[in-house]
This record gives C-alpha cells, structure tokens and sequence, in this order.
C-alpha cells in the first residue's frame, strides 16, 4: 500500500491547525483537509472588552466624570447601540488572527492543505476520500470541532433561534435586538450574556442546574452569578423551558413559571460532535451522545485514527484541545505511550472579570483527601494596591493545599485570573509545594502578590500548628535580648 501521509488531519478547528503545525514540525509529512478556509474566531472575545469599556464609560457618567449615558452611548428614543464600532473592532481583530493562523502559514511549513469533505472508507484498506481523491496515511487526527446541540423543545424549531455559530451576524443588522433570552450554561453563553447586558441589552439567561458550569467551584459560581445580577442579567437557574411561540414580532419562552417576551433566543445548551458525514461506523470508530470514544491516549476504536478537542466530548475550551492535539500527535507519529493528564491544564471563563481554575475545587479535595487533611488558603483582591490603582478590586483567589504544602487546585475569580492560574498550573506541574510561592518577589504592584500572600498565609498557619518551632523562636529571641546579642 502507498502511504501519501504520516498524518493526515480532518477538521476545520484551531485544535486542527495547531496539530498540523506540530506535526511538520517534527518532519512529518502531514496533510490537513477542512472544509471551510477560516476558524470561526469568537467575537465574544472582542466584545468582552467593548462591553468593559463601556460599563466604565456608564460609571463614569454616573460620578459625574462623563456625560449621561444618554449623551454618550444610548439615544434612549431610537435605541441606537454602540454596536458598529464593537463589530468594526471585532473583525478587525478577526481579521487580523485570521492572516496568523492563516492557511497560507500552513503551507508555507510544509502542510498539504485540502478544502473539501471528504469521507473515510475500509476497503481495501483503511483511507480517505476527498474531492475525488484517496488519501492513504500511517494515521489520522480527527479534530473536526463540534456543532450546536439543540434540545428539544416545543414550537422552537418553528419560533427560529439563534446558537453560537451564527449570533454575531445577528448582531451586523442595522437594529440588533434588545431583548434576549439565552438557554444553557455554558462558559460561551456566560460571557455572552454579560457582554451583551453591558452594552445595553436586557438579558435572561436560563439553565436547569443548581448553578452554573458544573466544575465549577461553588463559591466562585455563585460570585459569578452575582456578578451577572449586578450587571443587569437576569439568571433562573433550576429551571425548564417547556415551549417557545411567535406572537406577532415577539418571541415568548415559557420558562418554569414565567413567560417570557423577547426578540431573540441564543440556545446554548451544549454542543454535538462534527462527525455525521466521515463514514466512522465503517472504520469502526465508536461515538457516544457526547462525542468519539477515545482512551487515554486519544486512541479512538480504531486504533489508527486518533482524537482530540471537543470532537472527543466536553466544553469547547481552546487550550484544552491544543494540549491534547499535542499528545494525539506526538502518540499517533511515533509510539501511543503518552497519556492525557487534565489535573494540570487550567481553563477560562472570559467574563468581567475572569474567572480561572485548575486541579480540584474544594469540595472534590475534602471528598478526596478528607475535610481535615485539605486547608482553603482565600486572599482577596482589594488588598492589592493593583487591584486599588486600576479600579479592580472584585475578585477572590482559592488555593487548595494539602497538610503536607502539595496543591491540589486553585479557582480565581479576578482581573488577571487567567494569567495568575497559568502560574498555578506551572508550579502544580513541577511537583512544587505552597513554600516555593513564598520566594516569589513578584514585581509591585501587579496581581500575582496574592499569590505571595496566599503562600503567607500557609507559612503562619504552619507555624501555628509547630508548637516546637514557637517555643524554640522565643527562647532564641529571649537568649539574643538579654545577652544583646
């Protein structure tokens, strides 16, 4: 059998690309087939940042800084947004990742490009096909993203939706709508949410869990919670949507109790793997509802096709995705030994402010290790003088810590969260112990000092517990006293 590839990658995700990249860099001859020329960049991004300019700008004119709102941001008479300009921002932005991660790049390191659809097939033997062609490669990556899972609910379909994948369009017309109402819990329809409230819109957002984001720890759920609240969006948690109707120009949701008007709906409830047109069954590549089964080295059921993002299940979280298209490839190139290790890899949610987390929330550490063997080390926000200088001083750091210094996790709703929790990862990766934050001499002011101070904090709790070293301490300093010493 010809083998035209080492590696041949299916997708259209940033996970895809990245992966193809990977593999050329280890001189591999790898090819790259998608379906579509560009990867979608998430306009939430963007306008997360237009929407935290503009609250600043309301509270501003609230103290009098500014002029009203009304002057500055809001003709309350025709509701004109501040939208052309986000979306002018956000494509620049768009634009501008989007010649980075170009396909052109690809092609320049050495990457075989293949716009199409294509399909696989067993006989005679394992390849693809892809616009008339058969493709033969050692092994394949499937990195094809996932697609909007729509749940099933009454006179939806026929009422019209929006989902993740189509909203910002939405958002181009002359008169985006004001009234929205967002199903499902999921990072994207958080920070969405948000946005959209700062930029003026009434937002209800619905999800049928106790809270938001299941892996979530639940103390910074529910300051995130509040902190949607303070910025205008309205959260019914525990709660079902039974049907959807048009009456009119207006949408209603019939929500637990509640009916809901409004002009739009985004269903973002979850998300369904990419996967209907590959001919997998014929390859024997099982699927569950949530995505491909695949083990811990992001083998799927074929043992020669592999894996990776959130194709495989899960949220649709990019540093996850790249991290395990680094493991596919490097087991599907040479040898499968290498195995997925999610206690390390930290994630993010985009809000105002961010919220970030890695290893075990508290409850999984106590559930784990025992109540009395876990210590929560809290240090908040408004005693950094950065967090006072920039205004920011919401936010509240966890670290989880064994007796014995090791920590096990860490959540952080605040500025700078996703850059402190990276720090995080690093020191929990290396096997380092709480002491080692100690000797940090973070740079003043800047927001990794909580870090330091959470480290203080350890130190003064161990020293409390070693009654030796406290007797010890204050004879020495008694001894050096009275001989002057």
């Amino acid at each position: 059998m010809k083998i035209d590839y080492d590696i041949l990658i299916i997708g259209g995700s940033i996970a895809g690309y990245q992966a193809a990249l990977t593999a050329t860099q280890l001189h591999a001859k790898v090819a790259l087939v998608q379906p579509q020329v560009n990867y979608e960049f998430n306009y939430h991004y963007a306008l997360s940042e237009i929407g935290k300019l503009t609250q600043q700008c309301l509270d501003m004119a609230n103290l009098g800084i500014l002029p009203k709102k009304s002057e500055i941001l809001i003709d309350q008479a025709s509701y004109i947004h501040p939208w052309k300009q986000a979306i002018m921002y956000a494509d620049a932005i768009a634009t501008n990742l989007n010649q980075v991660n170009s396909l052109a790049n690809l092609a320049t390191q050495g990457v075989d490009v293949i716009i199409g659809n294509g399909e696989f097939s067993s006989s005679p033997q394992l390849s693809f096909a892809v616009n008339n062609r058969i493709l033969n490669a050692r092994t394949y990556l499937l990195a094809c993203g996932s697609l909007p899972k729509i749940p099933d609910i009454a006179g939806l379909e026929t009422t019209g939706y929006l989902t993740l994948t189509n909203i910002w369009q939405s958002l181009e017309k002359p008169n985006p709508p004001k009234n929205w109402v967002i199903l499902g819990g999921l990072p994207q329809s958080m920070e969405i949410a948000q946005t959209l409230a700062r930029l003026g819109c009434n937002i209800t957002l619905i999800f049928n869990h106790p809270s938001v984001f299941s892996h979530l720890d639940p103390e910074i759920a529910q300051l995130l919670i509040a902190q949607l609240e303070a910025d205008g969006v309205c959260v019914l948690n525990q709660t079902i949507v039974t049907q959807v109707r048009q009456i009119e120009d207006k949408k209603w949701v019939q929500a637990g109790d509640k009916a809901i008007e409004t002009d739009e709906i985004l269903v973002a409830t979850g998300q369904k793997p990419n996967i209907e047109n590959l001919n997998l069954t014929a390859v024997g590549v099982k699927c569950h509802p949530r995505g491909l089964v695949v083990n811990e080295k992001l083998q799927t059921t074929n043992q020669r096709i592999y894996a990776c993002g959130d194709v495989i299940g899960g949220y649709d979280i990019a540093n996850i995705a790249n991290y395990e298209a680094k493991i596919a490839i490097k087991n599907a190139l040479f040898f499968p030994k290498l195995a997925v290790n999610y206690n390390y890899i930290p994630w993010l949610i985009s809000s105002q402010p961010r919220v970030a987390q890695v290893g075990l929330t508290e409850p999984q550490a106590k559930r784990q290790y025992g109540k009395h063997e876990v210590f929560v080390l809290r240090q908040y926000f408004k005693t950094l003088a950065a967090a006072q200088i920039q205004d920011n001083i919401t936010g509240v750091c966890k670290l989880i810590v064994l007796e014995n210094g090791q920590i096990l996790g860490c959540s952080i709703l605040g500025t700078a969260a996703g850059e402190l929790i990276n720090l995080i990862a690093l020191v929990m990766s290396q096997n380092l112990q709480i002491d080692h934050l100690e000797d940090l001499a973070a740079v003043y002011p800047s927001f990794s000092e909580i870090l330091a101070q959470a480290a203080r904090e350890w130190s003064q709790i161990k020293f409390s517990k070693n009654h030796w070293l406290q007797e010890f301490l204050q004879s020495f300093f008694h001894f050096r006293r009275d001989w002057n010493i």
